[in-house]
């Protein structure tokens, strides 16, 4: 026996494993802005002044608060405690960069069916911190099904562009007058608002899809999702949460009641594949920015329609709203939502804190 040789080998062995295996090599710099210790986070929004606002829907966390603000380092309710009692379940917050800050709640807590007359925007003015404004949504928009998701504005129409990302029930994209507070509902149950009956959504290396606590499970389709307004007001972006393409259509003939179903479905533009999104927004420059929540990441779709990877990092567990600052940075929260426990038996694999993300993108938001 060749001792000599057998301890060379096992020091060669050794030296090999103790090597670091390749890893995926992250993309792009995300800053840590907060870490959230309690309930997740959805939605966040960055008005023009810099200040940032933050929302939690009653998914089944301890929520003591819907709204709140990140201030000198530490979260606090916004405006108030006894104006956060208010809320039903607060899905988005959308500073609109006119002084206002609009909370969306769906009245809908656990994705329960809406309580009636209670889908509504709430319009806080960001000068004197008191509620300002309260619009809800008209009775002919909200269907038992319907889960409001998402809202963009644009003042110089008087118009609120709102998703409805139900579950179960058709997408669709609702037009609200903020003047009249008349509203109507668009694109129902149209493809581009409509759950891919193709996608199957991989996250963490795993099918994605509700699984309950007897074994049984069924696929997880999520209509309507994501938004975004360009900077003239002329085209709105929007996805479906079950789908990777991104559609379009001009906001003119959405807000045309003179326009038919039929005529503004051959309007409507699909976009190609940009990755599976959650949440989308525009800049002053024409482009477009999505979430990609399979592969933990942020993208952005140039004006000229190429798309480009800004962040990719293993702590982007499951991006989901996003916002641009007055300081050219996209803010986004990561809130491991495909972690809940009704992913995974009833068993809660989320691990905190959730964060708040920022990427410099060197553009102005889009209002």
């Amino acid at each position: 026996m060749n001792l000599s040789r057998i301890v060379a080998g096992l020091a060669l062995a050794f030296s090999l494993a103790a090597q670091a295996s390749p890893q995926e090599r992250p993309v792009g710099q995300a800053e840590q802005v907060f870490a959230f210790g309690g309930a997740m986070p959805t939605g966040v929004s960055v008005a023009e002044s810099g200040r940032i606002f933050v929302n939690f829907p009653q998914w089944g966390d301890d929520v003591p608060f819907g709204v709140g603000e990140i201030r000198d380092g530490r979260l606090v309710p916004y405006p108030g405690i006894d104006a956060n009692r208010s809320f039903a379940s607060v899905q988005s917050v959308v500073a609109d960069g006119q002084g206002m800050l609009w909370v969306l709640d769906t009245a809908a807590p656990g994705f329960a069916a809406p309580k009636p007359g209670g889908p509504k925007l709430v319009g806080i003015d960001l000068k004197t911190d008191q509620v300002a404004r309260t619009v809800v949504f008209p009775a002919n928009v909200i269907l038992p099904t319907t889960y409001v998701n998402d809202v963009r504005f644009d003042h110089r129409t008087g118009t609120a562009y709102v998703t409805d990302s139900s579950l179960s029930g058709p997408g669709a994209i609702i037009v609200l007058d903020l003047v009249s507070g008349k509203a109507v509902r668009r694109l129902s149950g149209h493809v581009s608002t409509s759950p891919d009956p193709a996608f199957v959504p991989v996250v963490e290396g795993e099918i994605m899809k509700v699984r309950n606590a007897d074994g049984s499970s069924q696929p997880f389709t999520v209509a309507s999702d994501g938004i975004a307004l360009s900077a003239d007001g002329a085209t709105l972006y929007y996805s479906p949460l079950s789908s990777r393409h991104l559609y379009s259509v001009p906001t003119a003939l959405l807000r045309d009641p003179a326009v038919s179903e039929t005529q503004l479905a051959a309007a409507v533009k699909d976009l190609g594949e940009k990755g599976a999104s959650d949440g989308l927004e525009a800049d002053a420059d024409g482009a477009v920015y999505a979430s990609d929540y399979e592969h933990n990441s942020i993208r952005k779709r140039a004006p000229d329609g190429s798309w480009s990877t800004l962040a990719s990092d293993s702590r982007l567990l499951w991006p989901d709203t996003l916002s641009i600052g007055p300081d050219d940075y996209l803010y986004f929260t990561a809130n491991q939502l495909h972690r809940q426990a009704g992913f995974h038996g009833g068993k809660d694999q989320r691990e905190k804190p959730y964060g708040l993300y920022r990427v410099k993108i060197n553009a102005k938001p889009a209002y």
